[in-house]
This record gives C-alpha cells, sequence and structure tokens, in this order.
C-alpha cells in the first residue's frame, strides 16, 4: 500500500507507507492478520528532492523494494513492517521536523538522512527522544565520538577511510603535493579535516585549498589558482550536480593532472552531468559499482549480486552506492528488531553488537567505540573508463 499525503508543516512531505501485512488482515485497524498485534514501525528521512536528491532517490526506491520483499515474506516474526518515508528537500530544518514526526508516531528507528548536513540536523532530537538511528551519509562526526553518539550509527564509509584510501593511492604514485576542493557544507567538511589528517600522517602536502557552494554553478576561479599551484593531484571532495560541474570545469581549463573524487560521486548521475568530463577520474568506493569485477571469494559478491539482480528486475536499471547504504540501513534495522522487539533500547544494544554482517557497504563489525565498523578494506580503488566504473589493480 503506497500513500502520498500533503502535510502543511512540510512542503511537499513525502510519507510512503507500506504495510502489506495489514492489507492481508482485510481491517483498517492494527489487527494483522493472524498476529494479534502492531506492525513494527521504522522511519526514514531521506534527501529525495533537492541539492541531495541523487542521494536520496535511489536510497527511497531501495526502501520501498525491500519493505514490500519483507511483508510478502511474513514481516518479522509473523509482524508487518509499516514504513514511512518522508521527504527533507536536503535541507537540514526540514529534516529536524520530518524526524520529530516520525517520533510522534513511535517508530522504532529512524533512518537516514542521506547527506551529512541533514543527517546531523536530526542528531539532537533522537539522542532526547532515546530512538535509534541510522545515517546513510558519510561524516566521521556523524557517529564520533561514539560516547556522544549513543544512539547513532551509519552505513557509508566514513569520510577517514576514504581518505586513507586516497592518501594510500597519492604515496603509491609518487604524489606529495596536492590541490583539496571542497563544498562549504558538513560532507566538504568532514572530508577536509579527514584527509588534512591522513595527507599529514605521510607527508603529503597540501598547496592549495580551495571550497565552493553546493548551488554554484561555475568553480572557474577556484581552479584558476590550483592551476598556478604546482599540484601534482587535485583531489575533490562533493557530491552532483556540484562535483560534476566542477569535473566539467577542470577539464575544460586543460587540467592534466590526476583527479581525484571522494566516494560522494558514486553513482552514474556523475558520469552523466560531467558530460565526458569524468573520463579519467579515479575515486575509492565501496564494491557494488564493480560488483562483476571482485574476486568470486569475497565474502560480499553474493550479498552484491543478490541486490543488484533485484533491484534490476524492479526498476529495469543498475543500483548506485547510495541505494546500498539504504539497503544496509534497513537490513541493520530489522535485524536488530528482530533480536530485540519493540524496545528501542535493546535495539540500540542489537546494532551496537553487529559483527560479521555482510553488507552491500562492507562487512560490518559494530562495537561502544565504533558505530560505523567498516574498515578500509570496504572501499576498492575505480577509474571511470569509457563511462563505466573499471577496478584498479
Amino acid at each position: 500500500m503506497k500513500k502520498l499525503i500533503r502535510n502543511k508543516g512540510i512542503l511537499l512531505l513525502v510519507i510512503l507507507v507500506l504495510a502489506v501485512g495489514l492489507l492481508a488482515a482485510g481491517c483498517g485497524g492494527e489487527e494483522t492478520s493472524g498476529s494479534g498485534g502492531e506492525p513494527y514501525r521504522i522511519g526514514a528521512v531521506v534527501d529525495i528532492s533537492g541539492n541531495s536528491s541523487s542521494l536520496g532517490i535511489p536510497e527511497r526506491d531501495t526502501l520501498l523494494m525491500l519493505v514490500e520483499e519483507l511483508n510478502a515474506k511474513g514481516g518479522i516474526d509473523g509482524y508487518p513492517v509499516e514504513l514511512t518515508i518522508l521527504d527533507n528537500k536536503s535541507d537540514e530544518t526540514e529534516a529536524v521536523m520530518a524526524v520529530k514526526k516520525l517520533i510522534q508516531k513511535d517508530v522504532l528507528v529512524v533512518l537516514g538522512c542521506s547527506a551529512s548536513g541533514t543527517s546531523m540536523a536530526m542528531i539532537d532530537s533522537v539522542q532526547k527522544a532515546e530512538v535509534p538511528m541510522i545515517s546513510m551519509a558519510a561524516a566521521s562526526s556523524i557517529v564520533e565520538p561514539a560516547s556522544q553518539r549513543k544512539w547513532i550509527f551509519k552505513t557509508a564509509q566514513s569520510d577517514i577511510v576514504t581518505a586513507e584510501n586516497i592518501v594510500q593511492y597519492l604515496k603509491e604514485k609518487g604524489l606529495t603535493k596536492v590541490a583539496f576542493l571542497y563544498m562549504n557544507n558538513a560532507y566538504g567538511d568532514g572530508g577536509k579535516t579527514a584527509f588534512a589528517a591522513a595527507a599529514g600522517e605521510q607527508g603529503i602536502e597540501i598547496v592549495t585549498e580551495e571550497k565552493f557552494e553546493a548551488g554554484d554553478k561555475d568553480m572557474t576561479p577556484q581552479l584558476t589558482r590550483v592551476k598556478a599551484s604546482g599540484a601534482q593531484a587535485t583531489i575533490i571532495w562533493a557530491i552532483p550536480p556540484s562535483a560534476s560541474i566542477v569535473t566539467k570545469n577542470y577539464r575544460d581549463l586543460g587540467l592534466s593532472m590526476p583527479l581525484i573524487h571522494s566516494h560522494g560521486v558514486g553513482n552514474d548521475k556523475f558520469i552523466e552531468l560531467a558530460q565526458g568530463a569524468a573520463e579519467g577520474v579515479i575515486l575509492p568506493i565501496g564494491k557494488l559499482t564493480v560488483a562483476d569485477q571482485i574476486p568470486d571469494e569475497d565474502p560480499q559478491k553474493q550479498v552484491l549480486q543478490e541486490y543488484i539482480a533485484q533491484y534490476q528486475a524492479k526498476y529495469g536499471m543498475p543500483p548506485v552506492s547510495f541505494g546500498g547504504y539504504a539497503a544496509d540501513a534497513f537490513n541493520l534495522a530489522v535485524n536488530a528488531i528482530a533480536k530485540a522487539g519493540r524496545n528501542r533500547g535493546a535495539i540500540r544494544d542489537e546494532l551496537e553488537k553487529t559483527n560479521g554482517f555482510v553488507g552491500i557497504s562492507g562487512v560490518f563489525n559494530m562495537n561502544r567505540e565504533d558505530h560505523n565498523g567498516l574498515g578500509a578494506d570496504s572501499m576498492v580503488l575505480v577509474e571511470i573508463k569509457d563511462g563505466r566504473w573499471q577496478l584498479l589493480q
């Protein structure tokens, strides 16, 4: 069952509720066929529209696909899962309003958001309400320090993991002077901090640092300074569409040094919007985009192939990394609920005890100090060749 409800408090708010078990019961109340109880309620706040929509749309689609499948199989222990998805329009204030609405609905877990800034905006609300939250964004600060993020977890690889992979590549190639460009938001700030720390440890110098706004349409001035900086490589920390625009500007200026992006560009929308300029871009990313190229013995391969096949059959296109973050968030939540029941505190505890969970983004091993649970081996280096993602050996 899918409903679109307009809410006066949040413009163009999208609420998508799936409760297949309720339909099967043939009534509009809380009873489910053969269960005699309420559905398990999960909420999600996703960047479906706005600047981060290239992240949020595949996440929404993945969540809808997975809850439909789960309920068709009987839900959790015979109880259906009721999933409510709200659009925050890539806006931090909208994200706070949305998560408060979910808390009032007595959801057991909140999934979201797609972006670091919108995720950070919700932390205070969920922690005060003591509701477990699983973010799908990258900034390490979402879950660190864990002692101050008791109720917060996340599924995207942290920016420090991405930075360490990039620095390792630079070191192997003997590139010691780099330019660093980043979005002026939480994602960019987190990347800047992580990369500066990782680079400093390995003796790599940032010779120039430039930032731009998420809505900027031309980064030529910043890139002109990069061109004159003496950098041997350029690192860009951004998401589409600005990541695509700055990449096109880069090629238009005739810059030929290696161009390395963060995993924020891990979808085909980046390549499409760059209009050919993404060719040759290198980045660390989860294994989903090159699942057919990783060894058969990789513990993630079967999980990745199953998700790809399911998404392709449902939507007629391959999934992207951001959808994978949503798949992991949903499955981690379901696993925790199955063990803990309707107790939010017990669900939180189960999430923190996650060990050896083979997901789309990697093998998760969480603990009291680590609410992400992914290491450097959760990512691989890829290069864009002929408009496709190619594994770098």
